[in-house]
């Protein structure tokens, strides 16, 4: 390489370094000698002596297309740069999650974003005190690792205040099921059912409190509602704790010859892309997916380069997209 390009290694390596010292006529010879021997540096010998130049992302769940935004925005603040991110998928389990962030610290990844993660906080913290770390979409504060998450407290809120606007009262909700005292307290879902409980003691119906707990997917949205529309007092309205339960509802409803709105009114919650499609126009909640990966990648680019900064707590505001799948009690559809 060094050979070809007309310049010592030491040259060479300060330009695949990026480092000081490497002159723009340097740069242009090395990095045409690169094109020209199609040379491709090794990962693990750049990691020995420094950056791999690579981000672990690690996702819950596949599919929810919720998460799809915060890839996008993720991938977003690296343009230009020589970062690639490596994404894998810990299906909801704390055993996955552990064995996957071992496999990316063993590869010398320089930092982890850990999309709502179900691990212990212990674990957590764990792993940033390894490697640059930080937390997408669960709640509470570490010296530790960075956070982003969204305000899903009243974003459930807005959903009951324009559910009651509208003349609704009997108004359930579908959330995915908790029993960890720890993540009852830091996890999105948990949040948005408080949201969803205070919301409706406020507006003064706490006696039509209606919960069906089952999982953030659209089987368990199809599950929930089918225990809803089994209730003596059938709802008429349904807030499904994220857009891909919707989906799962939607289901419910076409194969109990129902429809959203005439007959019940459903709302989500995400605002994903399928959301604003014209047949579904799904009522949601928009906390930008998309701003939330960005945020988490400013944050650990930060963390990379200064480990002993003061941890940061971003959180942000959601806001209500009202389409069609909501309207006052009886609409026709």
């Amino acid at each position: 390489m060094a050979r070809h390009a007309g310049v010592s290694t030491t040259a060479v390596s300060k330009v695949l370094r990026n480092a000081y010292g490497a002159s723009p006529a340097m740069q242009t010879k090395v990095r045409a000698a690169i094109e020209e021997l199609g040379y491709r540096p090794s990962a693990a010998a750049r990691g020995l002596r420094g950056r791999t130049y690579t981000i672990g992302v690690l996702l819950p769940d596949l599919g929810n297309p919720f998460f799809a935004d915060i890839l996008a925005g993720i991938g977003e603040p690296l343009g230009g740069t020589d970062y690639q991110v490596l994404m894998a998928s810990s299906c909801n389990s704390q055993a996955g999650e552990a064995r996957l962030t071992e496999a990316m610290i063993d590869r010398n990844m320089d930092g982890l974003i850990l999309i709502a993660p179900v691990s212990s906080r212990r674990h957590l913290q764990n792993v940033a005190r390894t490697v640059p770390t930080v937390v997408v979409g669960r709640h509470g504060h570490s010296p530790d690792y960075d956070t982003v998450a969204d305000d899903d407290f009243t974003g459930a809120g807005l959903v009951v205040d324009h559910l009651v606007g509208l003349g609704h009262r009997h108004i359930a909700h579908i959330e995915h099921r908790e029993t960890d005292p720890e993540r009852l307290r830091e996890m999105p879902n948990a949040r948005r059912a408080d949201g969803y409980r205070h919301a409706m003691q406020v507006h003064g119906l706490a006696d039509h409190i209606d919960v069906a707990a089952t999982t953030y997917t659209r089987e368990g949205g199809y599950t929930g509602a089918r225990q809803l529309l089994s209730r003596e007092q059938r709802p008429t309205a349904i807030f499904a704790g994220a857009d891909i339960v919707a989906m799962g509802v939607f289901d419910a409803l076409t194969e109990a010859g129902l429809s959203a709105p005439g007959d019940i009114s459903l709302a989500g919650y995400d605002d994903t892309a399928f959301a604003s499609f014209g047949p579904i126009s799904l009522t949601t909640v928009d906390q930008a997916g998309h701003q939330m990966g960005a945020d988490a990648t400013r944050l650990l680019l930060g963390r990379i380069e200064d480990r002993s900064r003061p941890t940061a707590q971003v959180r942000l505001s959601p806001t209500l997209v009202t389409r069609r799948t909501t309207a006052a009690p009886g609409t026709p559809g």
